[in-house]
């Protein structure tokens, strides 16, 4: 009778991944060690991200500099994009007006 826990940050799993997942590991027991599916048990913790933590921060603080890098890269893009565009159009001026 074998028994899988999986854990995962609560950050909108979704019932059909949920659901692929549980499939999954059945699956795979079933292949790999010939066990029969109706008794192997998939059981999913979904933990907050401020109870799990990695290298002394929670998830919640790394994905709050995740996205804060995201948006500053971002910002970049669309400064990098316009002065792109001005040289562009300065380019494109008939140079006798």
């Amino acid at each position: 009778m074998p028994y899988v826990n999986i854990k995962v940050t609560k950050e909108g799993v979704t019932a059909e991944q949920k659901g692929r997942l549980i499939d999954g590991a059945t699956r795979l027991l079933q292949e790999v060690l010939n066990k029969d599916p109706q008794t192997t048990y998939v059981v999913i913790d979904e933990i907050d991200t401020d109870n799990w933590g990695v290298g002394g921060e929670t998830m919640t603080q790394l994905r709050a500099s995740e996205q804060k890098e995201s948006d500053t890269d971002q910002e970049r893009r669309e400064q990098q994009k316009s002065a792109s565009q001005l040289l562009k159009s300065g380019r494109r001026r008939d140079p006798s007006t």
